[in-house]
């Protein structure tokens, strides 16, 4: 058993030590509680998960691609039947957007 001051050393090393696990502890717990109530917030807030957002604009980006794609065969539809019938091609009223 250590005695003197080798022994009031190793009590404060220890006693260090349990402060430091407790320390780590309450950051834990702290943690925890911050991210609980930031998603509550978030939820809330009717925010969207970026997962949902990147899903939505992939989806958007797809159907404005087909969307272009469509525009191009009908007007092509268009002028082979006026072709056809011998008249005019009409002039279609909204042409596709460039993508951005």
């Amino acid at each position: 058993m250590s005695t003197g001051p080798n022994r009031i050393l190793d009590e404060f090393a220890k006693l260090m030590t349990d402060a430091a696990g407790a320390a780590q502890g309450v950051r834990r717990e702290v943690e925890t509680a911050f991210k609980g109530q930031a998603e509550r917030v978030l939820n809330s807030m009717d925010v969207v998960q970026r997962e949902e957002f990147e899903a939505a604009r992939d989806m958007a980006a797809k159907a404005r691609e087909e969307n272009t794609r469509l525009a191009a065969r009908i007007e092509a539809l268009e002028a082979k039947l006026a072709e056809l019938t011998g008249q005019a091609a009409p002039a279609t009223a909204a042409k596709p957007r460039p993508k951005k």
